[in-house]
């Protein structure tokens, strides 16, 4: 039944992050922007789902939501193609701006996701 859930939770995280990120494209985003969008409240999501998970919340949550979920909903790979990309092309500042927003962003959500539910 887990591996259920953690199925059901990717195709939704999966689909959910194409529908942000084009929708974002659409009106300007960079893709550097739609990734550090959907990473950043991922890690908003997670905190608060595991915060929760951690005191009374239902068996179901974490693998769903948790692990299928905001696993496929967030995109650490194509970040890390995204600073890649921008330091080969000569963009250190972009790519380490890029790079820090994301790591300092994503503790923080996770953070107050957590402190907001636990």
């Amino acid at each position: 039944m887990t591996a259920l859930l953690v199925a059901l939770g990717a195709a939704l995280g999966a689909l959910s992050r194409h529908l942000v990120t084009s929708s974002l494209r659409q009106h300007g985003a960079t893709a550097a922007g739609g990734v550090l969008t959907v990473n950043a409240t991922g890690s908003l999501l997670l905190g608060l789902v595991a915060g929760h998970a951690s005191g009374t919340g239902p068996g179901w949550l974490l693998p769903l939501v948790g692990v299928g979920f905001c696993g496929a909903y967030t995109t650490f790979a194509t970040h890390a193609v995204e600073v890649a990309s921008a330091a080969r092309t000569g963009r250190t500042r972009h790519a380490l701006a890029d790079l820090g927003l994301n790591l300092v962003l994503g503790v923080a959500l996770v953070s107050l996701g957590w402190a907001i539910t636990a």
